[in-house]
């Protein structure tokens, strides 16, 4: 993984490793609660099995991380015996810092993992799925540099997010966080986002993930509330029962592929605050119905919609119920029904975007070399593509040739 979404931290050895061979969830819980700055706990192989409501409340320091991993080969699951409280929980009671949670299988309970008072708590590599409520949540306490990465997160039950990170009407933010990499899936339940960022929630990255099949949107964000925007880049998302992506404002979208929505590619609209300063750039979207769909985007202060992909098979390539006074919207390329605003337009799906499907079945945006995509706006066009490669030309969408 690029160190771009590891701490900085991220590479200090443990001063001390101490190895847990006891197959046991009572020994493992007690073993997790005696460990020190600098500490590196490896799990030996097994299930374990902690029937207790279990609250880590270790934290180590930036010079001297506390890492709970497995040991080199093991596979390592930690489960319940019901539902009646989550797997794990990390700083409900008191703040945790400097903590690496690597590796580790979680299933059943409640929900997955819930972070409390956290902040530079990294969580890497954990598989996390059939649980009783959302896989991961960060909605119970303010949280701050949040490390979410290459994480296998499904089948959550209850609400059934992968990830739901914030809180409603602001009442908790998560700020300056990176959710990266990860792989997130066959999200249901009464909800079902992929990954879910509530309002208020400010400074965030969230990038390069894979998402697909879920109920509610593949991603959904909110607005910060006027502190700095959040940054969505670079993600797969595909089959959604509703928008494959929704971002409400203030913030930056770019270099995403979104494919088959059962309502629109990409929506944006007021909810919990205002649609304003929203820069959708460089994204490839494909779907049946809308393609974009701006709710409320009549004169709102930022909007702009430049150089993407707009691809529609029965509704709208571009969709403003209530108008597009003031937005700034140039270099795109449409395809479907409804006004097109003065965009260029494309031929159809097989000549010009020849390995995507309208179901998701491929997601390969590479557009084809008669494509007629080279009409982005100069000014706005973005460095890198999808996939890292620098655009040589002016090529809208979120893959270059």
């Amino acid at each position: 993984m690029g160190g771009v979404y590891e701490p900085s931290w991220a590479s200090i050895a443990p001063s001390r490793v101490i190895r847990l061979s006891e197959v046991d969830g009572a020994a493992l819980v007690s073993a997790v609660a005696a460990l020190k700055p600098g500490d590196c706990l490896e799990v030996g192989a097994g299930t374990y099995t902690v029937d207790r409501m279990w609250n880590i409340q270790v934290s180590g320091t930036a010079e001297a991380p506390i890492r709970i991993e497995p040991a080199k080969g093991a596979r390592v699951v930690i489960t319940r015996s019901d539902d009646k409280q989550n797997i794990v929980n990390i700083g409900q009671s008191a703040p945790v810092s400097y903590l690496v949670v690597r590796g580790i299988e979680f299933t059943g309970g409640s929900h997955g993992m819930r972070l409390g008072h956290c902040s530079d708590v990294w969580v890497d590599q954990c598989h996390i799925h059939h649980t009783g409520g959302p896989c991961i949540t960060a909605n119970s306490a303010d949280t701050r540099r949040l490390y979410l990465t290459r994480n296998h997160l499904h089948d959550g039950g209850g609400h059934g997010e992968g990830m739901y990170l914030g809180g409603n009407e602001a009442s908790v933010i998560m700020s300056e966080s990176v959710i990266a990499l990860n792989h997130v899936h066959d999200c249901a339940g009464s909800q079902g986002d992929g990954i879910e960022v509530k309002q208020g929630s400010w400074g965030n990255l969230v990038a390069e993930n894979h998402i697909h099949d879920t109920q509610y949107p593949c991603i959904t964000v909110y607005g910060t509330a006027g502190k700095p925007v959040n940054i969505i880049e670079r993600n797969l998302c595909y089959r959604s029962t509703d928008n494959v992506m929704q971002v409400q404002g203030e913030a930056i979208v770019r270099n995403n592929i979104l494919i088959a929505g059962k309502n629109a590619g990409f929506s944006s609209m007021d909810h919990q605050g205002k649609t304003l300063n929203l820069q959708v750039i460089h994204n490839t979207i494909i779907n049946t119905g809308h393609a974009f769909s701006g709710r409320s985007w009549k004169g709102r202060e930022g909007l702009v919609l430049a150089n993407n992909i707009l691809y529609s098979r029965e509704g709208n390539a571009l969709h403003f119920p209530s108008g597009s006074e003031g937005a700034t919207l140039v270099g795109n390329v449409v395809l479907g029904a409804g006004d097109k605003h003065g965009q260029a337009v494309g031929r159809s799906l097989d000549q010009d975007l020849p390995e995507l499907s309208w179901d998701g079945t491929k997601h390969d945006a590479t557009p084809s070399a008669e494509a007629p995509f080279e009409q982005a706006e100069r000014t706005r066009m973005l460095p890198a593509d999808f996939h890292g490669a620098a655009r040589s030309s002016a090529i809208s969408g979120a893959v270059t040739r």
